[in-house]
């Protein structure tokens, strides 16, 4: 094996699954292998998370950073249908598998990898906790004095490949109405806060089609998820209360105060009583410097593309840091049973990076 296998077979054992996992733990382990490939400054530093419990990240950085190279430590709990313990990594066809190799701790051990053969100048890494729930540790890199002067960032997720340098957004919402509540006797008299979510059930799937042609090309449509409708207790009992959740994912330039207004028209029609909040908000990501990114990456990327899911890339851009996503393995073995990454991806990704590094030390504008 190579020494970038172990350092993934390593990465595997350290459980960071989100929530119940321990970030720091990796976080603490990482921190000592940059510290000694040369860092300047080595920093674990511990967040909160979106679940609650401890989250954190490291920042390692050589010289005063303009560029950051990132991926996240924590992953998702393991899901149903593995064949094979999630955190005993096996090698084999050509490939690593466990939870986490490809989302994303092959990207981390790639980075260490790749600076370990090219030495950083001006550069940091930064693998950061909570971005499989929430996004407290990358929202509290960003807005530390850590982050001032830096001008770009390699987001790491699994991409086959490719660059990424537009990806949809995330907007989740739930409703809510109540009722009286009461025996099922009286339900033809009687509110029923069930029936009428499934109303606004079925007037969003509506607007979902009514959207599915609308968009940039290549991104076109809303993803419109109609996840839950909860409510009720037993087959005679009307519920007092009925609630309902929904997600959309939208391109950039999609105009969410129209999207909001028509939605809050729908859900009057229906019952003005119906209550209306949104719990998530990802903002759609469109890199601002996509040349200069590509020009860092050389020949790494095989094509350059939209991405069909969210990172944190967008909180990048937000923060005034043009940003590409890139990393080795596939997005469709994340979160997945079995989750594995391909050997020749790792090495693809420690020798692009090593070579990104290079071109920034060079000064690629």
């Amino acid at each position: 094996m190579t020494a970038l296998v172990d350092l993934l077979c390593e990465l595997i054992r350290l459980r960071t699954e989100n929530p119940g996992g321990d970030e720091l733990a990796l976080c603490r382990h990482v921190a000592t292998l940059l510290a000694a490939r040369g860092a300047d400054e080595v920093r674990a530093v511990e967040t909160g998370r979106a679940a609650g419990g401890p989250g954190g990240y490291v920042y390692a950085r050589w010289g005063a950073p303009t560029l950051v190279l990132n991926a996240h430590v924590d992953t998702v709990p393991a899901n149903t249908g593995w064949r094979r313990d999630p955190w005993t990594p096996v090698i084999e066809d050509g490939r690593v598998w466990g939870l986490g190799a490809a989302d994303t701790k092959g990207a981390i051990a790639a980075i260490v990898d790749a600076v370990g053969r090219q030495r950083p100048r001006d550069a940091a890494v930064l693998f950061s906790g909570d971005e499989e729930r929430g996004t407290a540790a990358v929202r509290g890199f960003l807005a530390s004095p850590l982050a001032r002067g830096i001008r770009r960032a390699i987001v790491c997720e699994p991409t086959s490949r490719r660059a990424g340098t537009r990806h949809r957004g995330v907007l989740a919402y739930a409703a809510r109405v109540r009722g009286a509540g009461g025996h099922s006797s009286n339900a033809d008299r009687m509110p029923a806060p069930i029936v009428t979510m499934a109303r606004l059930a079925v007037a969003l799937d509506e607007l979902g089609r009514a959207h599915r042609d609308r968009g940039p090309a290549g991104m076109t449509g809303l993803c419109l998820n109609v996840a839950a409708l909860d409510g009720g207790v037993a087959f005679n009992v009307v519920p007092d209360a009925a609630s309902l959740s929904w997600s959309i994912r939208p391109a950039p330039g999609f105009d969410e105060a129209a999207w909001d207004a028509e939605v809050a028209a729908r859900a009057r029609a229906i019952d003005p009583a119906i209550t209306i909040e949104r719990r998530i908000d990802h903002a759609p990501f469109g890199s601002s410097d996509a040349a200069g990114l590509a020009a860092l990456l050389g020949d790494m990327p095989r094509e350059v593309v939209a991405l069909d899911f969210w990172t944190e890339a967008a909180l990048y851009e937000a923060a005034g840091i043009a940003a590409v996503v890139i990393g080795p393995g596939d997005i469709g073995h994340a979160h997945a049973p079995d989750e594995s990454v391909a050997i020749d991806d790792l090495e693809w990704a420690a020798a692009g990076f090593a070579a990104a590094l290079a071109r920034h030390a060079d000064g690629t504008p």
